[in-house]
């Protein structure tokens, strides 16, 4: 639906942001500030606890009246549950005809909204857009770079492409809100890249951005701990072959094909890991 202020105001995007939150108290403000200072702003944003164990969501509550009166909507789950469900609640309540979704600790160019929506507007029969996620400094200066939509190129990502490698960062996603398909139900690995392939190889139209519109503040692997879940990640990546073979989207010797070329660029990525903690 889209809302009568939407209408009526130009400058906002019919867009519903979603954001999952879990113990994000030092990020979120910059993820919210990123999407509040838009070129063009989206029509509202919906912040998801995902039952923070701390007080996140009195933090959350807190914040959304800093910005204009209902512009931010907090909702709460009562059972940790993973992003996957929380981004599920989130765009079930989504009132604009396009979803855009980004984690609490990454943050958007100023203009992401403007190029991406102004793109996706001009073409409809498209489902999904977005592209991999950047690590960046807070400090750089590639959050300022004055994009015109000239100079950002929409490619379309193909079956075979996506299978072989995610090429979507779930920060950078803007999709149609009503799309039948939706996150895998309590996977914390790949339930994102799982929603993709299913999406792109049930006929819907993914394209990815080549210019740099989505941030990310930590690595994407080896942070944190998260090198202690690179297993539980390939897992994940297996499970989604899985279910495409079980629906019958990938034959069963592209199926063999994918799960050991994804095992190969497992034991890749760890051995990386290894090779730069030896190096320190």
């Amino acid at each position: 639906m889209v809302t009568e202020s939407s209408v009526q105001n130009p400058n906002i995007a019919w867009v519903s942001v979603v954001i999952p939150c879990y113990r994000c108290k030092e990020t979120i403000r910059r993820a919210l500030d990123s999407v509040y200072h838009q070129s063009l702003r989206p029509a509202e944003v919906i912040l998801v606890d995902d039952a923070s164990p701390d007080n996140t969501l009195n933090l959350l509550f807190e914040l959304a009246k800093e910005y204009p009166t209902n512009w931010v909507k907090v909702i709460s789950l009562a059972v940790n549950s993973g992003p996957g469900t929380a981004r599920n609640e989130g765009w079930g309540l989504a009132s604009q005809p396009y979803v855009a979704f980004l984690d609490s600790d990454d943050s958007w160019h100023y203009k992401k909204i403007e190029l991406q929506y102004g793109w996706m507007q001009s073409n409809p029969g498209v489902s999904l857009t977005g592209q991999k996620g950047l690590m960046i400094e807070d400090s750089s200066s590639i959050a300022t770079a004055p994009y015109e939509s000239s100079d950002v190129t929409f490619t379309r990502v193909l079956q075979h492409h996506l299978l072989l490698s995610n090429k979507f960062s779930t920060p950078s996603i803007m999709l149609r809100r009503d799309l039948p398909l939706r996150f895998p139900e309590g996977k914390r690995f790949c339930e994102d890249y799982e929603l993709w392939c299913v999406l792109n190889c049930s006929g819907f139209e993914c394209y990815s951005i080549d210019k740099p519109l989505t941030f990310c503040h930590k690595p994407l692997y080896g942070y944190a701990g998260l090198s202690g879940n690179l297993w539980g990640m390939e897992k994940g990546e297996l499970e989604v072959y899985k279910v495409l073979r079980a629906q019958r989207k990938v034959g069963f010797y592209y199926y063999c094909f994918l799960k050991t070329w994804s095992l190969i660029r497992y034991l890749r990525r760890v051995s990386k890991i290894k090779l730069g903690s030896s190096a320190e």
